[in-house]
């Protein structure tokens, strides 16, 4: 097949515009030399989809252009590069790289333009991106982006652009000077220029430093300026950076202090604009909604009115989005009444059994859990919207992800504690569905579903039919648990055990007569409390719960208050003076419990 590109006819005239020049004293004659590779580079570009101009004859040939004095010459080869480097971005070498670059630093600018349109052909791929910037690449760049040729600005910010998606490039660009020019081109009254030029600051804020020299270089307002242009792609690339930039505690005092119409402007365009830009506004907002004063500005703004239709949306996406964003609205207090009044909880509830997503489950459910915990007020309308319906048939689903499950449980150590809840969650069957849970592999989940029997079993002078209905199924139930955990010789989790030992205490306090003798004639529970309120009996395993004392530390975090509040009084800190504290402490316990049990009447 024929070639048709420009580069082939330039070089084909080359020759004749060389004899048509000759006779001007300031054109020089064209070697033999050159017009050798220029015969046959015409005869290569016949064929051109059968060879590799980036090494061998090819680029001996295309490289005494570009090194040649004659200016159509040098004009044909960055030409013929990049027309080249549009089909062909293969990993190039240093050899191949070196005349292109050379030619990036020519007087003439169309010579510049062919040259920087290659590089930012061939800056698609990641070798090349970085071994374009370790030959220096970027100071010839520079010089393009402040030249006045709108073309010269088109490539070479472009050229930036796809060399900063390489996270070795971002810390040279920074350091290059190039966030200047970046910052004013994208003010630039062309659209092509200010597309490459946002598309480059927004490939320089995935890194908290990054994000600061952005910040320094005076970034932020034009980019909160672009917001207000009619074309989608600038407002994706402005969004999609500031919720980058809002990432980071400074950069969201920066947008507070200094963009008053940043949150309208992120509002209007989850109302109307394309789904790309909706959901990079939605993300925007929820991360500004991690500081206190952003929480309550959105609310204010009418961001509820705007969220509302997205969690109902078709699209996996903006459902995500709008949930990650009203789980950070929910944390701040005051915004309860206003999400409970705006119609949102029923939506809300409905999306905990959202199949599609972990993500949407997960968010909607931390919503829910700050929602209850937040409000003093009647819970009846969680619990009218089906919120406990919801979440068994969640934990019932065998397909659910321990990720999943466990945030559900983490909520349920929320709800329990609510004196209006925690009878939901006993008419549900919770207690069959968590009994399973205090064995499973995420300590997290197991904390959390111990935690929650914990506390239910404090009510157990109110429930002690339903706990009795649990004492033996399912898998073994409550005794199984109680029993496997105050085994002395399991190794068991200081905390862990203390929740069992503090279980046992419970169900002897408040229990029917009936469970008293279930827990006081089962043949190890009774005997393995008597052993740990000895003091030497756990000598040998302080020196085994590292492992677990390390994870429960960290997992600890949202165990359900219902027993820590009396069985620590205070929180516990890592170190082996907690450790000896926590093993005082729960022999403490388990004396209680021992002298309860001396004490009873059977």
């Amino acid at each position: 097949m024929g070639a048709t590109c420009s580069s082939i006819l330039n070089i084909s005239t080359c020759c004749r515009i060389n004899e048509d020049s000759a006779h001007r004293e300031d054109e020089p004659l064209l070697g033999d030399k050159e017009r050798q590779a220029v015969n046959m580079l015409v005869e290569l570009f016949e064929r051109r989809s059968t060879v590799s101009f980036y090494e061998g004859e090819p680029l001996k040939a295309l490289s005494t252009l570009v090194y040649s004095d004659i200016y159509h010459l040098q004009l044909s080869a960055a030409t013929a590069f990049s027309e080249i480097s549009e089909i062909d971005t293969r990993p190039v070498s240093r050899e191949a790289l070196e005349p292109i670059l050379y030619l990036l630093q020519s007087p003439h600018i169309d010579v510049q333009h062919g040259a920087s349109a290659a590089l930012g052909n061939l800056a698609v791929n990641m070798d090349n991106k970085l071994l374009i910037v370790r030959m220096g690449g970027l100071e010839p760049l520079i010089r393009q982006m402040l030249s006045p040729n709108i073309d010269a600005q088109i490539n070479s910010v472009g050229c930036i652009t796809n060399l900063a998606t390489a996270e070795e490039n971002k810390m040279r660009i920074a350091k290059s000077g190039a966030l200047l020019p970046l910052t004013r081109l994208a003010r630039s009254r062309d659209i092509r220029v200010q597309r490459n030029a946002a598309g480059a600051l927004l490939n320089m804020t995935h890194s908290a430093e990054h994000r600061q020299q952005l910040i320094s270089a005076g970034s932020v307002p034009v980019l909160v300026e672009l917001l207000g242009t009619d074309d989608q792609e600038l407002q994706y690339y402005a969004t999609t950076a500031l919720s980058n930039i809002a990432v980071d505690e400074s950069g969201r005092k920066l947008l507070w202090e200094t963009q008053p119409t940043l949150v309208d402007a992120l509002i209007r365009f989850v109302d109307a604009s394309t789904i790309k830009v909706q959901c990079q506004a939605i993300l925007t907002l929820r991360n500004l909604a991690s500081d206190d004063q952003y929480q309550i500005q959105i609310v204010e703004k009418g961001g509820l009115d705007s969220l509302l239709p997205l969690l109902q949306s078709a699209y996996d996406p903006l459902v995500i989005s709008a949930a990650a964003c009203l789980r950070n609205l929910s944390i701040h207090p005051d915004n309860e009444e206003h999400i409970l009044s705006s119609g949102i909880l029923p939506c809300l509830v409905n999306l905990i059994a959202h199949a599609g997503s972990e993500e949407v489950q997960c968010h909607v459910i931390s919503a829910l859990r700050n929602l209850v915990a937040n409000n003093d007020a009647d819970k009846t309308p969680f619990v009218e919207a089906g919120l406990f319906e919801h979440i068994r048939d969640v934990l019932l689903d065998p397909q659910t992800s321990d990720i999943v499950l466990s945030e559900m449980v983490a909520a349920l150590s929320v709800f329990v504690l609510d004196e209006s809840l925690w009878p939901c969650m006993v008419d549900c069957g919770f207690l069959e569905l968590l009994i399973p849970l205090t064995r499973a592999e995420a300590i997290e989940l197991q904390y959390n579903a111990c935690a929650i029997i914990s506390s239910l079993s404090s009510k157990a002078s109110e429930i002690s039919d339903r706990l009795e209905q649990v004492w033996d199924k399912p898998d073994g139930g409550l005794q199984s648990y109680l029993a496997s955990f105050l085994a002395i010789d399991e190794g068991m989790d200081p905390l862990l055990r203390s929740v069992a030992i503090w279980t046992v205490l419970m169900l002897l306090e408040g229990g029917s007569s009936q469970l008293v003798r279930l827990v006081t004639g089962h043949p190890s529970i009774v005997k393995n409390v008597e052993k740990i309120a000895e003091m030497g009996a756990l000598s040998e395993e302080k020196a085994r719960h590292s492992a677990y004392a390390s994870a429960g530390s960290a997992a600890g975090l949202r165990v359900s208050r219902a027993f820590e509040s009396d069985l620590y009084g205070e929180d516990i800190e890592n170190g082996d003076e907690a450790d000896e504290d926590i093993y005082n402490r729960m022999e403490n316990l388990a004396q209680d419990v021992m002298a309860l049990v001396n004490n009873l009447e059977y």
